[in-house]
């Protein structure tokens, strides 16, 4: 009987709960508010792609936000050894989660065409 959950999505999921509190006290100056959407690792849990938005940044200030995660992604992986027991702790790339304001995008564009239907 196989388990409900795996061990890569309880690792992903750990991941995601300890990137929030690094980023939260070590990277809140430097990026602004970093929120941490999603985690997926793989099956041998070799990498793990982070999925995170910034609150109020624009598209320059999204590209300067990812590149300095990149950039940082040594030190926090290192941060992350120390908080969790992984024999190996998992290479981190980082990827900026645009689907809050496409989702936000849609539901203008949807209000737009019911007002319309309105008139």
């Amino acid at each position: 009987m196989a388990r409900e959950f795996g061990r890569s999505a309880r690792v992903s999921s750990q991941i995601q709960k300890e990137l929030a509190l690094i980023l939260q006290r070590e990277f809140t100056s430097r990026l602004g508010l970093v929120t941490v959407n999603e985690v997926e690792t793989s099956k041998d849990l070799a990498v793990a792609k982070i999925y995170f938005t910034v609150l109020n940044a624009d598209e320059t200030g999204k590209k300067e936000s990812v590149k300095h995660l990149h950039e940082a992604a040594p030190y926090i992986r290192s941060e992350l050894g120390k908080r969790m027991r992984l024999r190996n702790v998992p290479e981190l790339r980082f990827y900026y989660d645009d689907s809050f304001e496409t989702g936000m995008r849609v539901a203008e564009l949807l209000s737009d065409v019911s007002d319309k239907k309105e008139d």
